[in-house]
């Protein structure tokens, strides 16, 4: 079995995960993600009352675990982007398959299940604001997965070529990888209720999203592209910014994870929704119930 050192996993004095500060007994092997880290309280205002094992904060890392109707979840924000998400999905990996104490890998394995919960801008006119889209597929613009090895084998790379060729994806960008969310998760959280589709995690809330301030884009009509992209059967439906590198490095891992985001804005018609909480409230109770 694999050994780690001090300088690869970095384990806290009181033996918690370095940017987690997380103790591997406070893991569940339920996980819901969120981005925002006060959004961890509202989800745990769910939980049974009287259930919660821990409540630690370090940074924008903030995790609460507890029950929701008997079950143990583990909430668990990741900040903005896939850079923290690398650090989250490494660190909760470490938590159920590293012994700390030893730092060897475990021979027997632990397999999370994961959700990300979050809110996202859809990019065709016929997902309306509020929907709850489930990515069957996420298109990664970060380059976070070319740093692990065999990332040509968990990718759709049919998908990828056939998206850089169609909207003129700038050549000194990382390649935009595509990987799949875990089909049983999927089905299991979005039942027949919920809209499903194939969303971008940008590495970036305004030039890689399209959006253009001061500075002028280098593809000035990439939105117009994606939107129009399709690829056997599929269409590009939302952004977000941290869904790949999860489903990406589950897939490494051995775990299942996917993402659920609430539409609230449309980037076709320039709408938007700043008055979204009740509806996220609602999607996180489904959540909760379905996970």
């Amino acid at each position: 079995m694999k050994t780690f050192p001090a300088s690869q996993l970095i384990i806290n004095a009181d033996g918690s995960a370095f940017h987690l500060h997380l103790k591997p007994e406070f893991l569940a092997d339920k996980i819901i993600l969120v981005g925002d880290q006060d959004r961890v309280n509202m989800v745990a205002s769910f939980f049974d009352e009287g259930s919660i094992e821990c409540d630690v904060q370090s940074r924008e890392f903030h995790t609460i675990t507890g029950k929701f109707q008997g079950k143990r979840i583990s909430c668990i924000s990741t900040g903005i982007g896939t850079d923290n998400c690398d650090i989250v999905m490494n660190e909760i990996d470490a938590l159920a398959n590293i012994d700390f104490a030893t730092r060897q890998e475990k021979a027997v394995k632990r397999h999370l299940d994961i959700v990300r919960v979050g809110t996202s801008g859809a990019m065709q006119e016929d997902i309306p604001l509020g929907t709850f889209l489930v990515s069957q597929k996420s298109i990664g613009f970060d380059g976070v997965l070319a740093f692990y090895k065999d990332r040509d084998k968990i990718a759709d790379l049919g998908f990828e070529k056939a998206f850089v060729d169609f909207v003129g994806y700038p050549k000194k960008a990382a390649v935009p990888y595509v990987v799949a969310a875990d089909p049983e998760l999927v089905d299991r959280i979005a039942k027949d209720d919920m809209t499903r589709g194939c969303t971008i995690a940008a590495n970036g809330f305004y030039g890689p999203q399209g959006r253009v301030l001061r500075v002028d884009l280098a593809v000035p009509d990439i939105n117009e592209k994606i939107t129009d992209f399709r690829y056997e059967g599929q269409r590009v439906t939302n952004y977000e910014m941290e869904g790949s590198c999860i489903a990406g490095l589950a897939l490494h891992m051995g775990h299942r994870a996917m993402t659920v985001c609430c539409i609230i804005a449309q980037r076709k018609v320039e709408a938007a929704n700043t008055d979204y909480k009740p509806r996220i409230k609602e999607l996180v109770k489904t959540v909760l119930e379905r996970i």
